[in-house]
């Protein structure tokens, strides 16, 4: 079992930050197009499934060894590799039960349901075991499950530890919508590469831990998770401009915390000056530079100055129009939060841009998600980048990060204590310290993303966003 990471974008002596492209995710058409191109270059499909039981039964003894086996056999291909790892378990020893209505019919699962002639029982009669294997059905999922189907995994609920195959039963590949009612696993093992479904929807809450099983398949995908960046420390002769520059708009007087939170964020991920723009008096840092509205503008031509945050704290007043105007003229690139998101207009934005909605304002600037694409939040948000020409990040329990160009990543490395005030703000002050240091846009928000969610696993109960900031010296420490 092998997951495959592609060779790291090496980066320029400025930045600070190395960003790895993370492990392919795949739709379930692009897998399927990769299993015909392998077996149109001479590798058999049954090679494939062989493979595909043999690696995957070796995950199951590791992480979960039992005497007994429940194995759950689907009508199709899932089925096929089902009662291929039912093989490989009897060989080791393992007392294996197959629960299958009927054998498969196609090839090559039918040559491998052929090859088991131990127990089958019908799906009613499948008995709860120490490991229970979910064999049922795969990525081609399209519709409602069975009855018998869903009448099997409701009563082998809670009876046994459960590993699922490819992806867990009444998951929808693409999206990870429910088609019915999946059985939690503890391991989900698929193969040649993740499936959006597996983190995407129900599947972040269903599937467990995901693991990669390597069947020999040629990958090609403009999708992938996102990776730990890697730090790189900076030059001898670096100074605070080549440390990066980056100027947080202040909203409203009585939002400053919002704003404040970014400005301490972008410091703390490593931006040599940050200045806060405002009529405020408070700074919630002596190292936070302040200039008011006029002083900054005359700023903006700057060469020096590498991002601008607008957003955070501000109400859609004169105020905030003027500085969206001001800052298309600069084309200075931007990371759009909060309110700013609210003015803008549909279309092209016309800068280099990160925007970063939670769902409530990804639909009132593109729509609501499940109007059109039937839940499908990953296509929703590489609809919207091309649409607005900008990089669009989704938040949610697994953000999204399209950029207009078709490439897409999914940050799953996150914690449900980031759901708390200020957070987002401080995730918009991050992405700009990574762009202020040189980082492509596309990248700095995969980075930022991963190391905000890091900071969310460290932050437990009780932690608010300035906690947030506050552990950033210890999660860059860690990298």
């Amino acid at each position: 079992m092998l997951a495959l990471v592609p060779p790291p974008r090496l980066c320029d002596k400025a930045r600070m930050f190395i960003v790895d492209s993370g492990l392919p995710i795949v739709t379930a058409a692009a897998m399927r197009a990769a299993e015909a191109a392998a077996i149109a270059a001479g590798t058999p499909a049954l090679t494939l499934m062989e493979r595909a039981a043999d690696g995957a039964a070796r995950a199951i003894m590791a992480f979960a060894p039992a005497a007994r086996a429940t194995v759950l056999c689907g009508p199709g291909n899932n089925g096929g590799d089902g009662y291929g790892i039912a093989l490989v378990l009897a060989k080791a020893g393992v007392e294996v039960t197959v629960a299958a209505d009927a054998p498969p019919l196609g090839e090559p699962a039918a040559t491998m349901a052929r090859r088991w002639s131990g127990a089958v029982v019908p799906l009613a009669e499948a008995p709860p075991a120490p490991l229970i294997v979910d064999a049922l059905f795969g990525t081609g999922l399209t519709r409602a499950l069975p009855e018998s189907a869903q009448a099997a995994l409701d009563r082998l609920r809670g009876q046994g530890r459960v590993v699922a195959i490819d992806i867990v039963s009444g998951l929808e590949a693409d999206t990870g919508r429910a088609l019915g009612r999946p059985l939690t696993a503890e391991l989900t093992l698929t193969f040649g590469a993740a499936k959006p479904g597996h983190v995407l929807g129900e599947g972040g809450f269903v599937s467990g831990r995901l693991a990669i099983v390597d069947i020999g398949l040629a990958i090609e995908t403009p999708l992938a998770f996102t990776a730990r960046p890697r730090l790189a420390a900076p030059a001898r002769d670096a100074h605070k401009y080549t440390r990066g520059w980056v100027m947080v708009v202040e909203g409203t007087p009585g939002h400053g915390g919002a704003s404040g939170l970014a400005g301490l964020a972008a410091l703390r991920c490593g931006a040599g000056l940050v200045t806060l723009v405002g009529e405020g008096t408070h700074l919630p840092a002596l190292a936070l530079m302040r200039r008011n509205d006029d002083e900054a503008a005359a700023l903006l031509p700057d060469k020096r100055l590498g991002a601008v945050v607008i957003g955070p704290g501000m109400d859609a007043d004169m105020r905030a129009r003027g500085w969206l105007k001001r800052l298309s003229w600069a084309e200075k690139a931007l990371v759009i939060d909060a309110g700013a998101l609210r003015l803008l207009p549909r279309g092209p934005i016309g800068v280099p841009a990160v925007l970063t909605p939670h769902e409530g304002e990804f639909a009132q600037l593109f729509g609501p998600i499940r109007a059109d694409l039937g839940d499908d939040r990953l296509a929703a948000v590489q609809a919207a980048a091309r649409s607005c020409g900008a990089v669009v990040l989704l938040k949610g329990a697994a953000t999204i990060i399209a950029a207009p160009d078709g490439r897409a990543a999914i940050n799953a490395h996150a914690s449900p204590y980031l759901a708390t005030a200020g957070s987002g703000d401080v995730l918009a002050g991050m992405i700009a310290a990574l762009i202020a240091q040189g980082l492509p846009l596309f990248e700095a928000a995969q980075a930022a993303a991963w190391l905000h969610g890091e900071a969310g696993v460290r932050l437990g109960p009780g932690g608010i966003a300035d906690d947030l900031v506050a552990s950033l010296p210890a999660v860059l420490a860690a990298l």
